[in-house]
């Protein structure tokens, strides 16, 4: 088969390609952006789920969506395959610097493929799910490059080298037009890839983990008053010491107050543990309630927002644990134990969680700010745009 037949295989593939792309691409905007939108036709279960592909932080590079480097990859493609004709129009002359184009889509098509193998990897061993679009791509980019090089490695080899070589002498002919374009490049790249602006889903939970990563809270304070007492901007905090973006959550609190002067937090405790909690359905967060009573306790002890951190991560399921924290702050150990213990501070550990019922409190961690109720962590950036919104200075 002579190469202009070939040609119109890879055309008809690239442009397959570009229209799995462009599918991809409202699958990412739903997923990440439109709340009310359906499930994708490829989501069908847990394994084979497009949707849960696109929802994770490897659906991008550089801060852009793989979905729009696949269509940037075939229109790349469909343009080599035209370009010989291209550059006999006069004012499109200069495309001539693009000497053998069958080399530069056996580059592509054999990068773009062993790229995939590298998502595929991913998608199996580290997100557990498979996009089913997404491996239509790889297969489509595999028969590209098979074609283009004639079924023969040493073309694949050689279509490297070629590329390389045209494109530094390329860059020789426009050396202008190569330092412009590669600025432009670069410069893009690094803001989305910094940035990633373009991914913001991406931004938010790669925010988030951030402090995940984080093993004790390192702007924890000491006392039962976290923020200003007169602070303006009132925080009502409802957590549950066993949730995981609680401690993210009470990271972020502790360094709003440090860059902010008129906040104040009030913390309510509303474990998801059956053992003290009636208006919960399931037993999501067991010893959730003996961690709050050992916080209410160290109230006693002047020092409840220290032990809050110490709860959040040494979460101490036993008396002896509890015990080990009290020596860290230097507290009357048995008396700690005791108002552990004590009725009152169950009949307190009552009251919080009958009050937060009354709030309407259904998941933690939740914020009232001056009466906008926040349900779930935010990334830092937007807690804080949205505790400026409501006056907080720094």
């Amino acid at each position: 088969m002579n190469f202009d037949k070939k040609k119109l295989f890879i055309q008809l593939l690239a442009f397959m390609g570009l229209l799995l792309s462009i599918k991809l691409s409202f699958i990412y905007y739903n997923a990440n952006y439109n709340e009310y939108a359906l499930s994708s036709f490829c989501s069908i279960n847990d394994f084979i789920d497009c949707d849960g592909v696109a929802k994770t932080v490897h659906s991008q590079f550089l801060g852009i969506p793989l979905s729009y480097w696949g269509i940037l990859l075939y229109i790349t493609i469909l343009f080599l395959t035209i370009v010989d004709k291209l550059n006999n129009i006069k004012f499109l002359s200069f495309l001539k610097v693009f000497k053998n184009p069958k080399s530069y889509i056996t580059f592509f098509g054999t990068v773009s493929f062993l790229c995939s193998m590298i998502l595929a990897c991913i998608s199996l061993s580290i997100i557990k799910k498979l996009c089913i679009l997404c491996f239509a791509t790889y297969f489509i980019d595999l028969i590209i490059a098979v074609l283009a090089a004639d079924m023969n490695i040493k073309n694949v080899l050689s279509s490297f080298k070629t590329t390389i070589f045209d494109f530094v002498d390329g860059a020789k002919t426009y050396p202008k037009t190569f330092v412009v374009l590669l600025i432009l490049s670069t410069s893009f790249l690094a803001y989305s890839g910094i940035t990633l602006n373009f991914v913001p889903n991406v931004k938010r939970m790669k925010s988030i983990m951030k402090y995940r990563k984080i093993k004790f809270n390192p702007y924890r304070i000491k006392g039962n008053i976290l923020g200003n007492p007169d602070g303006k901007v009132v925080i009502e905090l409802y957590s549950d010491y066993v949730c995981p973006l609680c401690y993210i959550n009470n990271i972020m609190l502790h360094q709003a107050v440090k860059e902010y002067k008129n906040i104040k937090v009030i913390h309510h405790n509303y474990p998801f543990d059956k053992e003290c909690n009636p208006y919960i359905m399931i037993n999501m967060h067991p010893n959730a309630c003996f961690m709050s009573k050992a916080a209410i306790a160290a109230k006693n002890q002047e020092n409840y927002w220290e032990m809050s951190s110490l709860l959040y991560e040494n979460q101490p399921k036993k008396k002896e644990d509890l015990l080990k924290l009290a020596e860290k702050l230097n507290f009357d150990s048995k008396k700690f134990l005791q108002d552990v213990d004590s009725a009152e501070t169950y009949n307190e550990l009552k009251h919080e969680i009958n009050d937060s019922q009354k709030m309407e409190i259904d998941a933690t961690p939740t914020m009232i700010i001056n009466g906008e109720k926040v349900v779930g962590v935010k990334p830092y950036y937007q807690l804080k745009e949205i505790l400026e919104k409501h006056g907080a200075e720094k």
